[in-house]
């Protein structure tokens, strides 16, 4: 194991665990896209409404709002490393129980699996992000973070394939009485086995790799109140409460926007596409946060990354209004280019945020991490808006979380 490694080992070494975690972004960008064809297919085989179906995402941000502060503390205790693994090794779990779940054909059982499945995702966010920012020096920690975020963006853009062949296509000739809703329900056990075993053997891997110990990050007694730059704890720390913020805001405007676009692209004014037509345009939404991670990871070797991403808010939050006040092409592509401007924002106000937290940084990433429950109430106010003032206007709501961010690049991640 790695216990008598610590920060003082050689640039080799990290690149070898920035590599290896990158499996890790991958595999829960992965899974938490496959929600999105979880949605539709429970949706059908239960009979759900749109607000029951969306228990799905509800349980899935409710792990993080529930799990992270437990897991900063777990996280804390056990090392980076160990945190991995135990992630894994619950996620893993979570995907196993979708199998009596699909056997039983019960959608309590569904969502209490997705709550134990994302709960281990909730952990391996806590241990790894903080993780990657401490694998170097601390000018580059957000392109770092930009670069493993990167492959998160492409587990998003490769599960929809996935999900589509192994879920929606193998679903989609079962006929709506008892015996087919069995059936159909059915369907997700293989690829949520493949999905267990898969995390399954990654734990079994982490356990065994050699990785460095960031041993000034661990707090052996808890009891004990650790002074870090006049400070005993994360939330002293102005730029990590404002983080936390922009977190909660940059999750709720990214899926807001693409929980929407389907049927802003569907407005007659707009494109007017069908539903089926639409759905194939959001990939250039993803698609543009895969390839702007790239891009970003390189920028922010050279440009200070509170800029970068001061611009990329004023960048998003300027297309959004675009496409608010304008129609036809123009609109649309607007709307859709925001997710080229979205890449970077994660993983760089994560970054921006932990900065010089050190043995507080488990905490301060538990904290930001339960911030990601934004996701789940951003979009149900826009919706709320959407519905008392018509969809093109509610936009307002992302285009205020975007001048935050902008707020929080410029000076907030400074304070």
């Amino acid at each position: 194991m790695a216990s008598g490694h610590t920060q003082a080992q050689g640039e080799g070494n990290y690149r070898f665990a920035l590599v290896s975690l990158t499996s890790l972004f991958f595999m829960w960008g992965f899974i938490t896209c496959l929600n999105d064809i979880l949605i539709p297919h429970l949706k059908a085989v239960f009979s759900l409404s749109y607000t029951e179906a969306m228990l799905i995402q509800f349980c899935f941000f409710g792990a993080y709002f529930l799990v992270s502060l437990p897991a900063g503390k777990l996280v804390n205790r056990l090392g980076y490393q160990k945190g991995i693994v135990t992630g894994l090794l619950i996620a893993s779990l979570g995907c196993l129980l979708f199998y009596p779940a699909a056997a039983l054909a019960t959608y309590g059982l569904f969502l209490g699996a997705l709550f134990v499945l994302a709960s281990g995702i909730t952990i391996l966010q806590v241990a790894a992000n903080p993780y990657v920012n401490a694998l170097g020096s601390q000018e580059t920690a957000s392109s770092r973070l930009n670069l493993t975020q990167a492959f998160n963006a492409l587990g998003t853009t490769v599960a929809p394939f996935f999900g589509a062949v192994l879920i929606l296509s193998v679903a989609s000739g079962a006929i709506g009485d008892a015996v087919s809703a069995q059936a159909e329900a059915e369907v997700v056990k293989l690829p949520y086995l493949i999905l267990a075993a898969m995390l399954a053997v990654l734990a079994v891997i982490f356990s065994k790799l050699n990785l460095p110990v960031i041993a000034e990050h661990q707090v052996k007694d808890e009891n004990h109140l650790v002074e870090h730059n006049g400070k005993t704890s994360a939330l002293q720390s102005t730029h990590l409460v404002l983080g936390a913020v922009g977190i909660f805001v940059y999750v709720g405007a990214e899926v807001s926007i693409g929980s929407f676009l389907v049927n802003f692209l569907g407005e007659s004014h707009i494109a007017g596409l069908e539903e089926a037509q639409a759905a194939k345009y959001i990939t250039y939404y993803w698609g543009g946060a895969m390839v702007g991670r790239f891009i970003g990871s390189a920028v922010m070797q050279k440009i200070a990354a509170g800029k970068v991403l001061a611009f990329n808010a004023l960048m998003a939050a300027a297309l959004i209004l675009l496409a608010m006040n304008s129609s036809g092409a123009i609109a649309m592509w607007a709307i859709l280019a925001v997710g080229l401007f979205n890449s970077i924002m994660f993983p760089t106000i994560f970054s921006l945020a932990l900065r010089d937290l050190g043995p507080h940084s488990s905490q301060g990433s538990g904290v930001l991490c339960l911030a990601i429950v934004g996701g789940a109430i951003v979009p149900l106010l826009q919706g709320i808006m959407a519905d008392s003032m018509g969809l093109q206007p509610a936009f307002i709501l992302p285009v205020i979380c975007y001048a935050f961010i902008l707020f929080y690049g410029a000076k907030g991640s400074n304070m």
